[in-house]
Parts: structure tokens; sequence; C-alpha cells
């Protein structure tokens, strides 16, 4: 019996040792921060490693992850700037830089860091229309980072970047958005039936002017052509006239050329003269004259010769 109780008592020494041994040894994973306290009271913060715990007055009150952390913003409904009504939500990423804020700062950091994300993104969705809400997102997300990342500096929280997931608009906007835009599709298939009518009316327009400039030209250089060979014509018969004149002239001026040309005067005023009496049934001529009507006569009968 003496003995018994020896070995239970060495064996409760033994589990009260190993118990208090493994109380007082703490081993701290990677990217981990473990908060001590003593008394209840903050003592220090234990990276990652091995360290000492000594029970009953200290205990390892938080652990805080020092990795970046991604927080799920639930979707929540926003209004624009023209009144419409949208839903929004988007992930949050925060990292833990200063364990001992981020422990004794805020009772939970990352409810009350996505509260504010929600409370920013509402502030500057109303600040924009509907159609500027996808171009501007690059925008709002700066803008969330640097409010929230602001507010939470007291809290030893880090915000590092936030992305919108969907901004989706409510049923009814998203009927009045596919007829709108249907109308500005129809509209551009008007716009451009209506500049293919225009260009085909000016293109007919410019071939039936050029045919016309064609036309003008062809026939300006017709007329040219014309008065340029009636020119030709009309010098050729004027150097023929000189010409005939000239030859006149070099015969007139030869022996009995004068006489020549006072008979071919006479027999065209006589020939002339007689296609008058032929023509007229009564004729009053001078006295000198009235013997020419026998020669007359004689080129009238048939026998005469013209």
């Amino acid at each position: 019996m003496t003995i018994f109780s020896t070995f239970l008592g060495s064996v409760l020494i033994l589990v009260v040792v190993f118990t208090i041994f493994f109380k007082l040894i703490r081993i701290v994973p990677e990217q981990q921060t473990w908060v001590v306290e003593q008394l209840g009271k903050f003592n220090r913060a234990m990276g990652p490693g091995l360290h000492l715990v000594i029970p009953v007055l200290q205990k390892v009150a938080y652990k805080q992850i020092m990795k970046e952390e991604v927080i799920d913003v639930p979707p929540q409904l926003c209004i624009t700037k023209d009144n419409v009504q949208v839903s929004v939500d988007g992930i949050l990423y925060l990292q833990v830089v200063d364990p001992e804020k981020a422990s004794y700062g805020i009772d939970n950091y990352r409810f009350a860091t996505a509260q504010l994300a929600q409370t920013t993104m509402r502030s500057e969705i109303g600040k924009i229309e509907l159609d500027n809400s996808f171009s501007e997102r690059d925008r709002i997300n700066d803008a969330i980072v640097r409010s929230v990342d602001e507010a939470s500096d007291p809290w030893g929280i880090k915000v590092t970047r936030y992305e919108i997931k969907d901004i989706t608009p409510s049923d009814t906007v998203m009927i009045a958005l596919e007829q709108q835009v249907r109308a500005e599709r129809e509209k551009r298939a008007e716009i451009l039936s209506s500049e293919g009518v225009r260009e085909a009316r000016i293109n007919s327009s410019k071939g039936d002017r050029q045919q016309s400039i064609n036309l003008s030209q062809g026939e300006r250089q017709r007329r040219i052509n014309e008065a340029e060979g009636r020119a030709r014509a009309t010098e050729i018969i004027a150097s023929a006239t000189a010409a005939g004149i000239s030859a006149v002239a070099e015969a007139i001026s030869l022996p009995k050329g004068r006489v020549a040309v006072a008979n071919r005067i006479g027999q065209q005023f006589i020939t002339g003269l007689g296609q008058i009496l032929r023509e007229c049934d009564t004729a009053v001529l001078p006295a000198d004259l009235a013997q020419l009507r026998g020669i007359v006569d004689s080129l009238r009968s048939p026998g005469g010769k013209a």
C-alpha cells in the first residue's frame, strides 16, 4: 500500500510537471503574432518561434494573423447621382501591422473595416451617375482605400486595396437600359443608312457634274474645231481670191488687158440685162439702150446664141 501510494504520488507529480512544462512553452507559427497579458495587462507580443509563458501569471490573450487577409464585402443598395438604385459588392484586402493596436484598439477590426468600406462606397457611388459608374471604378476603389486606411490606422490595420466586383442595377433599370441600348442601335443604324444615301447622292451628283463638264468640254472643243475649220476655209478662200485678184490685175496690166476687161464687163451686162428682159413683159429703156432689145430678142429666139 505504501509502495502504491508512492508510485501514484510520483505519477501525479510527473503529470503536474509535464502540464506546467507544456503550459510554459509556446511555439508561435510563422506569419502570426501572439499577444501576452500578465495579470490582465499587456505584457508583450510574441513573434514566430519558441517562447516561455509563465502559467497563471501570464496568458496568451490574442492570436493575430500577420498575413494579408481578404474580406468579402456583402452587396448593398446604393443611390447614384441621377437617383438610380444599384447593388454594389466588393472585396477588401487588409493586413495587421500592429498586433497590440489590432487587439486593444477595436473589438472586431474585420467587421469594422467592412462596414466602413460599405459606408464609403455608398458615399462615392452617390457622387457619380449610372453611366459613369463602370468607368469610374478605379477612382472609387482608390477613394475607398484612402478613406478606410486612414480610419483604420488607430486599429493597427493597413488597407492595401479594394476592388468592386459587381454593380447591378435593379430590374426596372435594366429594362430601361436595354431599351436605351436598343434605341441607340436603331439610331446608329438610321444614321448609317442616311449617311449611305447621302454618300450615294453625293457620288451621283459628282458623276453628273463630271459628265456635264466632259460634255461641255467636248462641245467647246467641237466648236473650237469648227471655228478653226471655218477660219482655215476663209483663209484659204481669201488667199485664193487674193491670188485671183492678183492674176486679174496682172492680166489687166498686160497689152489689150483693159479691152478684154471691158468686153467681159459688157458681156456680163448684156447677159444680165437679157435675163431681166426675159422675166418681164414690158421694159422701159433709154433710147441708146433700145437697140439692145433686138439683141435680147435675138438671144430669146431659138436660133440665137446666149
